[in-house]
């Protein structure tokens, strides 16, 4: 007997958001680790509160939603408001109810300026991390160094000239005529009016240049999970320094190798990882090399050579599902604090699929 096609009015449910969502949906392993990593933050938030006034969204659920915003690759936070009033799935993973009104797209606008002075997004992927490292997924002995490329939320019409020589009236205010052409432009004259941090740079050699954010990662080796992440301006120096900067950071217990490709091959880096117990297991080029046969002839060179190409599925993930590859923000600190909580955000996935392929 074929059923009638109405349409119910009904006005209650009796079943709660948490029974529609499948046992093995994997939101539900992320958000048993979000929920430990946001209890061990509530004394972060309640420093950046205040004590009286009208009560806030609560810091938990906005970063719930930034999380999802990454994991499903939203493009703006308007969709992602469009997305949590109408999917239940994100409402159970936020913690709203099914009459729990949404708050308006500006309120990240708002409020990631007071997450971002506090570092919530470092002492996230902290967080993430230990619960990685208490699962014993992580190598205390690898590591593998890196970076890449992130294009700025700026045009190559805004990089004018610091000292204002080049400002003329425009033919068109909304899209003036700009002519290159015979004019030599480097950051050391040039700056960009539309994001005053980003730096005009290239890829290689006949490549365009455009204006990039560098991002930096240092990766375990056992299983590819990101335990150090940084942004910094994109320079010819930049990946090398910030990754000395990142090792130092590393808790060790004995000494450690770093692997890395050959654009780390350069006496500065090679001579400055023995000062910090490391011992470089780096990329040799072809016509000259700061590593010596005495590294590697050992087995350990070998292996690191190959998992060092794991951190390449980091970026990956980053520049596609976390919509990395060009940023939607403006501003150095906003871009880090992006960057790292996408980092944040691919170790849970990875922590997840580790533990569900292990189970």
């Amino acid at each position: 007997m074929r059923g009638d096609a109405i349409e119910p009015e009904a006005m209650f449910s009796y079943i709660n958001a948490t029974q529609r969502v499948p046992q093995d949906h994997p939101l539900r392993a992320v958000r048993t680790m979000v929920d430990v990593v946001l209890r061990e933050l509530s004394p972060q938030f309640q420093k950046l509160y205040s004590h009286t006034g009208r009560p806030s969204i609560p810091p938990e659920r906005l970063l719930r939603a930034l999380l999802l915003q990454v994991l499903y690759s939203i493009r703006s936070e308007r969709m992602l408001m469009e997305q949590l009033d109408y999917n239940l799935l994100f409402r159970w993973f936020v913690g709203l109810t099914m009459d729990d009104p949404i708050w308006d797209p500006t309120t990240f606008t708002k409020n990631r300026d007071r997450l971002l002075s506090g570092e919530i997004a470092q002492l996230f992927f902290d967080q993430v991390l230990a619960q990685a490292r208490d699962r014993g997924l992580t190598s205390d002995e690898h590591f593998t160094v890196d970076g890449t490329l992130v294009e700025a939320w700026a045009g190559l019409k805004s990089f004018k000239r610091k000292d204002g020589s080049d400002q003329e009236p425009p033919d068109d205010p909304g899209n003036p005529t700009v002519n290159f052409h015979g004019e030599k432009r480097s950051s050391d004259t040039h700056q960009s009016t539309t994001d005053p941090d980003a730096r005009l740079y290239t890829k290689g050699s006949g490549k365009e240049a455009k204006l990039y954010f560098m991002g930096h990662v240092v990766m375990e080796n056992r299983n590819g999970l990101a335990v150090g992440a940084r942004l910094s301006q994109a320079t010819g120096r930049a990946e090398r320094e910030t990754a000395l900067e990142l090792l130092e950071d590393i808790p060790r217990l004995t000494r450690i190798t770093v692997g890395a490709d050959k654009g780390y091959d350069v006496p500065s880096f090679v001579e400055a990882l023995p000062e910090n117990d490391a011992t470089p297991h780096v990329a040799r080029k072809v016509r000259y090399s700061a590593i010596d046969s005495r590294t590697t002839r050992h087995e350990s060179y070998s292996v690191s050579q190959r998992k060092r190409k794991r951190v390449e599925e980091i970026f990956g993930w980053l520049k596609t599902v976390g919509m990395i590859r060009k940023t939607r923000h403006r501003g150095l600190p906003r871009v880090d604090w992006i960057f790292t909580f996408a980092l944040a955000a691919y170790n849970l996935v990875r922590i997840r699929n580790l533990v569900l392929a292990a189970a």
